[in-house]
């Protein structure tokens, strides 16, 4: 019989020259904008660094005036682009991905060098646990928001689902400003029926719940 304990679950193991490819749905997107950024966004850009088939830039774009989009491999949607590697051209307002979980520290720490305005990363609830990355970031750069979704986000390799499920526990984590005033644990409350939509899916594919 399967494992299915969450501590197995939650386990999302790829090889180490794997892409991570695990695309967002675009409503935990809109989660993030409609439930955890409190600050106005009217006005500003925003950058994804790694868009994949812009699964998260297309959301994003409709709350910003401008969204810069790129990734380290070709998928179709924004420029190819490391970046790790990577010196900007311009100053961007915000900086918001789903990061490569073994690059997820680093995506961060240039991040929340560069946004102006703040940053926020889509990590799993587990990426929190760990005694060297309190050491390597959260002790001198904790997030200003810790937002647990209340809800599973589903995330399959290579493609979206509005059927798939998961065990996996996944928050945003949020940088705003350039000031350590703490950290802020909130919840972000059922949304997926209200923010999920028609367009977002290639079949047209929505939850009936």
């Amino acid at each position: 019989m399967q494992n299915t304990s969450h501590a197995v679950m939650a386990q999302r193991v790829e090889p180490r020259d794997s892409l991570d490819d695990f695309p967002t749905p675009p409503w935990a997107t809109r989660a993030l904008l409609e439930h955890v950024i409190e600050t106005s966004i009217n006005g500003l850009s925003c950058l994804e660094p790694a868009c994949g088939r812009g699964h998260m830039a297309v959301p994003l774009a409709e709350y910003f005036d401008v969204v810069g989009s790129q990734d380290i491999a070709d998928y179709g949607y924004g420029k190819i682009q490391d970046y790790l590697t990577y010196t900007p051209d311009r100053n961007w307002d915000w900086i918001i991905t789903n990061p490569p979980f073994r690059l997820a520290e680093e995506f961060i720490l240039k991040a929340i060098q560069e946004a102006q305005r703040g940053c926020a990363f889509l990590v799993r609830t587990t990426f929190l646990e760990s005694v060297g990355r309190y050491s390597r970031l959260f002790v001198n750069d904790p997030p200003s928001i810790v937002a647990q979704f209340v809800e599973r986000v589903p995330m399959i390799k290579g493609r979206l689902d509005p059927k798939a499920t998961t065990a996996t526990g996944y928050c945003w984590l949020v940088w705003e400003g350039h000031k350590n005033v703490g950290t802020r644990l909130t919840w972000i409350p059922p949304c997926r029926r209200t923010l999920e939509k028609e367009k977002d899916y290639p079949r047209s594919q929505l939850l009936l719940v």
